[in-house]
């Protein structure tokens, strides 16, 4: 069991299975809500309510379509009527049941719903486990961009089952490969060569699970080190929002924006030469994009509106080396004018 402050992160083979115990742990309520999506409720929602049940919880559960384009506040305020007409109460507790969407819209509901509610995180997908369900970041996309609201709110359970991953199609298995990756490129580079050899593992999953809690304990509110965290993802949410949230998953935009970033840190001169090319086959070998699908300006002026902008200037994510991060200010005026296809 890893600690991350309040939270206690299980990452086990059949974890599911003692999730039960681990919310009577978090609640002295005996009711619990359940928030998931058609692409997982019909395969695990029953068997969670079972396991809960059996514990002595009355479980409702509230679904909706899978997909970013419903990590709305139209959605959150779906599930805050739903909790309401349900009488839920403070000492009731919220339990996400799938992969990053749910878990960032359950995370912003428990945060908010009666200024804050228990909740244990199930993370079914790859990118959820390695990432998403970890560190306690929820939140909602506006038009504007991608998580534009949102809150820091730890999940005091985190249940990570890689079991679970054994129904996901090899699509959304390659794009929780590119979070992996991520915490290779700036923390590991050891974790990259791993990667190289054996995919993905139980061992590979703690690793990232353990670079996560390290770093939100140091950081838990994104003011430093933890933006390291970030790398590939300022041009990945322009890419998403370019492509209105339907066209990219987040993996496959992550994995061009980490591309994108190595061949920017090439050009200006802080980032060890051959990294992008090295990155680009890891990324390559699981099937993962690295070319960018729009025009570089149309990308460059999205990301002005990033939320990482600070005191006028854009932090971006660069490497000094496989396995080294580092966060670059940029004014708008450098950002608007980078140009990685000159020569």
């Amino acid at each position: 069991m890893l600690k991350l402050k309040q939270s206690e992160i299980l990452i086990e083979n059949g974890a599911i299975n003692h999730a039960g115990e681990l919310l009577s742990q978090i609640t002295k309520s005996n009711r619990c809500a359940v928030v998931s999506d058609t692409n997982v409720a019909p395969l695990y929602l029953d068997k969670l309510k079972s396991i809960l049940r059996s514990a002595g919880f009355t479980v409702v559960s509230y679904i909706i379509p899978a997909g970013e384009a419903s990590k709305t506040l139209a959605t959150v305020e779906k599930i805050y009527t739903f909790l309401a007409n349900e009488n839920f109460i403070k000492t009731d507790a919220i339990i996400a049941l799938g992969g990053g969407v749910i878990g960032d819209i359950t995370g912003f509901v428990a945060a908010t719903y009666l200024r804050g509610i228990s909740s244990m995180q199930i993370p079914t997908s790859l990118l959820a486990q390695v990432d998403s369900s970890v560190g306690g970041k929820c939140g909602v996309d506006l038009p504007a961009g991608k998580n534009m609201v949102g809150a820091f709110h730890q999940p005091l359970r985190v249940v990570i089952d890689p079991d679970l991953l054994t129904t996901l199609p090899e699509h959304f298995v390659a794009d929780g490969m590119a979070e992996v990756i991520k915490y290779g490129a700036i923390f590991d580079e050891q974790l990259l060569e791993k990667i190289e050899k054996e995919k993905i593992s139980t061992d590979i999953i703690r690793a990232c699970v353990t670079h996560k809690r390290d770093v939100v304990v140091r950081d838990e509110f994104d003011n430093g080190e933890r933006m390291l965290l970030n790398f590939g993802h300022t041009a990945a949410h322009s890419i998403e929002a370019i492509g209105n949230y339907t066209k990219h998953t987040h993996g496959f935009a992550v994995s061009i924006g980490m591309i994108y970033a190595a061949r920017l840190g090439e050009k200006l001169g802080l980032t060890e030469s051959g990294t992008a090319l090295r990155l680009a086959n890891i990324l390559k070998s699981v099937g993962l994009p690295t070319e960018l699908p729009y025009e570089e300006k149309a990308i460059l002026e999205h990301m002005l509106n990033d939320k990482k902008m600070r005191n006028g200037k854009l932090n971006i994510i660069l490497l000094d080396r496989l396995g080294l991060g580092k966060i670059v200010p940029f004014s708008p005026d450098e950002v608007i004018n980078f140009n990685t296809c000159e020569e």
